[in-house]
């Protein structure tokens, strides 16, 4: 039997779902702007922004991921999280995410007159500024 008042949030990445548990409520990042999920949320449907899912009051605790390019869609009894990219602190490389960024900064410099590129690589720094402020605890 399902929990009553509790939101089913699934957590998906290419190879594999990371998350399928019941909670309390979570925390997504979106191009507008954080939101937090509750049982009973309007239907919505948003795109990831890079960040950091929060599970509140699951059945395993608490829990974070860092997250990168995705959407999310939110019923009013579950939450589907579909992203390239998600991980738990523990499991971020802090010298790759470092050489990640110093790479961005680089597509960013040789980006000359096309906008295109410099998004991609203003989109790629964002991405590797949040896993880095992420993975050091701030």
């Amino acid at each position: 039997m399902a929990d009553t008042n509790r939101l089913q949030v699934r957590l998906v990445v290419p190879d594999r779902i990371l998350i399928d548990q019941s909670v309390d409520a979570v925390e997504v990042p979106s191009r507008a702007g954080y939101f937090e999920a509750l049982y009973g949320h309007a239907p919505l449907l948003a795109v990831i922004a890079p960040g950091v899912v929060r599970l509140h009051g699951g059945e395993a605790g608490d829990k974070e991921f860092n997250v990168a390019r995705g959407f999310v869609e939110v019923l009013p009894e579950r939450v589907t999280i579909i992203v390239e990219s998600a991980r738990p602190k523990e499991e971020i490389d802090i010298a790759d995410t470092q050489r990640r960024l110093d790479r961005a900064h680089e597509l960013y410099d040789k980006a000359g007159e096309d906008p295109e590129k410099y998004a991609d690589a203003l989109e790629l720094i964002r991405e590797a500024e949040v896993r880095l402020e992420f993975a050091k605890g701030h």
